[in-house]
């Protein structure tokens, strides 16, 4: 029989992972402060709890799956949270988006209840979470990991095990530097040939087979020909992101010119209300500057 999930977290990543975990035959118990995925889960064979603390003490394993540190923290080590429903031999997995170092100070704190944790945040957005294709980047101990391994393969394709606690962090981190300036650099390329006169369809699909090509380029594609930006990844998310790369940046003496700027970028969309846009969507805000509209009118 498989072992019983619990699932904290059922935004726009976590209510697929959920589905795929349910399709691959594991009892999912789920916890979200905000009730409308649940009910939707729910039809779809999850069992909804009514706090952090009721997951923990009916799972053997807790996946978390969260916006960023402090709602990591709050779930995890808050009043009603996880640990408060933690027993020995709990495994806790970690797949939000957060601090390294937050990954670390958690990991330590449940560790005194007998509780193993892993980071393992992912990639691929909201298409690879529908998908079951997800990038997972694990850091924690190789024998949890070995063990927990089915699961990940429930909901991701390409599973990889780093290293320590924090690793797996690190290098999403590492991956969303690249997005970021991948994304920035395709708007910046695709304005200037609607500018010129180009043929956007036509442009795409000869930048896509040649080495511009790019996963953000292919799953993005569609966003750029409809100029439609429906968030798979919202800009207030990888903004988030991009706080968290400066910070690790700066603790580690580790100068990051690029991606300095294309902050300031995803800032400005911020300021401009487009928080909530996919961030792909980082192109409207150079077609501004240069006056000119990309795709679908």
């Amino acid at each position: 029989m498989k072992e019983k999930l619990g699932f904290v977290g059922t935004g726009i990543m976590g209510k697929p992972m959920v589905k795929n975990l349910l399709k691959a035959g594991y009892p999912v118990l789920c916890y979200d402060i905000v009730p409308e995925p649940l009910k939707e889960l729910a039809a779809a064979g999850a069992v909804v709890a009514s706090s952090n603390k009721e997951v923990a003490e009916k799972s053997e394993i807790v996946i978390t799956m969260l916006p960023n540190s402090p709602h990591v923290e709050e779930a995890v080590l808050g009043t009603n949270g996880i640990l408060e429903g933690a027993r020995p031999g709990l495994l806790l997995l970690d797949m939000s988006t957060i601090s390294p170092i937050v990954s670390q100070k958690v990991a330590a704190e449940v560790a005194k209840r007998g509780v193993k944790m892993l980071d393992a945040p992912v990639s691929g957005g909201e298409k690879g979470a529908i998908e079951g294709t997800l990038s997972i980047m694990v850091g924690g101990e190789r024998a949890v990991f070995d063990r927990v391994l089915p699961v990940f393969q429930a909901t991701g394709k390409t599973i990889t095990y780093i290293g320590p606690i924090g690793s797996g962090g690190f290098v999403k981190l590492a991956n969303q530097i690249i997005v970021a300036i991948n994304l920035t650099a395709i708007a910046e390329a695709l304005v200037l040939g609607t500018k010129a006169g180009i043929d956007l369809e036509l442009m795409i699909n000869a930048l896509s087979g040649g080495l511009a090509g790019s996963k953000c380029l292919e799953q993005k594609r569609n966003n750029y020909l409809q100029h439609a930006f429906q968030p798979g990844f919202k800009v207030d998310l990888h903004y988030k992101d991009l706080n968290l790369i400066m910070e690790a940046g700066e603790s580690l003496g580790v100068p990051l010119p690029t991606t300095a700027l294309v902050r300031e970028l995803f800032s400005a969309l911020r300021v401009k209300g487009r928080g909530q846009m996919d961030h792909s969507g980082v192109i409207t805000l150079l077609e501004e500057l240069a006056s000119v509209k990309v795709g679908k009118a």
